[in-house]
């Protein structure tokens, strides 16, 4: 591995090591443990020079925050890139879940930050994603869709980063949707960008830049809006008010033996790997915004 992926494997295991294991469970109902993680994400941002902003609203009587940058656009401010990714956990460490995640969006904000681009490339931490949150008016993705609709703001894309560190060469270590079957890889060595029949576009376009600049494995998947088992994360919240939308993944559950329980942890994923992905977004987000 080159000197420069190992250090940004070295950087993405440290975020994780951080959220998962010394912050540990993020949920709304460990409600200080969320305000530290909130807090260690807001300070990354701000030490790679980015002014943080805070869009602040109440669940069960507590308030929460969706954390963002920009690096504005030169040549067509108004036009937005959206790069996200939720950092609330289900009541257990989170590091694929999604640590992982938002080590990935803290990484490409930070090679981003000293970069010119024509459009505006905007990062969200999302909370609120996890049950019971998800689905309702309280996820923080969908808080900041609806106010974005609601102030005709011009989205081009949005990516959505939801559990990108866990990857496995075995026969069989990947499963799918019954309608997914027999249709893709069955070894859980690759990245995979969802989405929808109006963000189709999009998904080929981040499949044909991500190819140029990396060798690593992506695979594209286009789906209904109504196919439940795959949408459960904050690109959602975007296809619901409208926008196109993708979901950068190692598949979440259907690869990851480890979701939602207490062994979800920083040890079990690959940051070798997780450091290919990232670079590989890095070079396909400056084809976008360019």
């Amino acid at each position: 591995m080159e000197q420069k992926n190992r250090d940004l494997a070295a950087s993405l295991k440290q975020h994780v090591y951080t959220l998962s294991h010394e912050i540990g469970d993020r949920s709304v109902h460990n409600y200080d443990k969320l305000c530290e993680a909130a807090a260690y994400i807001s300070g990354q941002f701000a030490s790679f020079g980015y002014d943080v902003s805070f869009q602040k609203y109440m669940i069960l009587g507590r308030e929460v925050s969706n954390i963002s940058v920009i690096k504005t656009g030169v040549k067509h401010p108004a036009r937005k890139i959206i790069i996200g990714a939720h950092y609330d956990t289900a009541l257990n460490p989170g590091a694929d879940d999604n640590a992982s995640g938002i080590a990935g969006l803290l990484e490409l904000a930070r090679f981003i930050a000293d970069k010119q681009t024509d459009c505006t490339l905007k990062f969200i931490a999302f909370p609120a994603e996890e049950p019971p949150f998800f689905d309702s008016d309280d996820m923080g993705s969908w808080v900041y869709a609806k106010s974005a609709r609601a102030g005709n703001k011009d989205i081009r894309a949005v990516l959505i980063l939801e559990m990108i560190g866990y990857y496995s060469s075995r026969a069989r270590s990947q499963t799918y949707p019954t309608f997914f079957r027999f249709l893709f890889p069955h070894a859980g060595n690759f990245i995979s960008v969802l989405g929808n029949i109006r963000s189709a576009w999009l998904v080929f376009k981040i499949l044909s830049s991500f190819k140029k600049v990396s060798r690593f494995p992506i695979v594209p998947m286009v789906v209904f809006n109504f196919a439940s088992a795959v949408h459960f994360s904050d690109h959602w919240a975007f296809w619901t008010e409208g926008y196109r939308a993708v979901m950068i993944s190692d598949t979440s559950f259907y690869r990851n033996r480890r979701y939602h329980t207490q062994a979800d942890t920083y040890d079990t994923l690959d940051y070798a790997s997780m450091a290919e992905v990232v670079q590989g977004l890095y070079g396909t987000l400056l084809k976008l915004a360019n």
